[in-house]
């Protein structure tokens, strides 16, 4: 048997390795609105730069909390669209500040055609190129890169037919990075409705 003396160190050790490995961050969370004039310049790509990430977000996603092995939930609430059903989903791309291969990495939204609430879980070590990213050196942008779902060829939206059933649009992005081992939590995230997945 091991001496009281050892028994509790170690006994604190696993309580703290338990509370680390189980966590969540909102890695950003805004509204964006997209019109055409914005959308063309940019190749339908919104930008957002670690400096609006949140003030927790790691260097190193892989210790001492172990993101890159978690998953990420992907929250887009469509505010607002043109009339129509066209679908569209986004491209939620990873731009390491170090890479190899593609040099990044993206998951992407549900496919929507309306306004409301739509939501997933995806596996970090599941998405597209998620291996290009070097997750100990961590993550210096993310892209939302709008889309049309059935389009032909290039499916970027700005490079569509008819634009006016695409544009201007404004949604509201919620990223949440949940540990491995983990389950999202919406209590967890502040000021958050929770709405139903579609």
């Amino acid at each position: 048997m091991l001496p009281r003396a050892i028994l509790l160190p170690l006994g604190l050790s696993i309580a703290l390795a338990s509370t680390a490995s189980a966590e969540q961050l909102v890695l950003f969370d805004e509204v964006f609105t997209f019109a055409l004039k914005d959308a063309v310049p940019t190749q339908s790509h919104l930008k957002i730069p670690a400096e609006r990430f949140s003030k927790d977000t790691p260097h190193d996603w892989t210790q001492p909390i172990d993101y890159r092995h978690g998953t990420v939930h992907i929250r887009f609430e469509v505010l607002e669209k043109p009339p129509g059903d066209v679908p569209v989903f986004w491209s939620v791309c990873y731009i390491p500040n170090k890479g190899q291969k593609n040099n990044y990495g993206c998951a992407s939204s549900p496919t929507y055609t309306t306004t409301g609430v739509y939501e997933k879980d995806e596996s970090m070590t599941g998405f597209w190129e998620n291996d290009s990213i070097i997750w100990t050196e961590g993550v210096k942008m993310m892209t939302l890169v709008m889309k049309a779902a059935k389009a032909p060829g290039d499916n970027h939206a700005h490079l569509q037919s008819d634009l006016s059933t695409l544009f201007p649009t404004k949604v509201h992005v919620t990223i949440v990075q949940v540990s491995k081992g983990a389950t999202y939590d919406p209590s967890k995230v502040p000021g958050l409705q929770a709405g139903t997945a579609k």
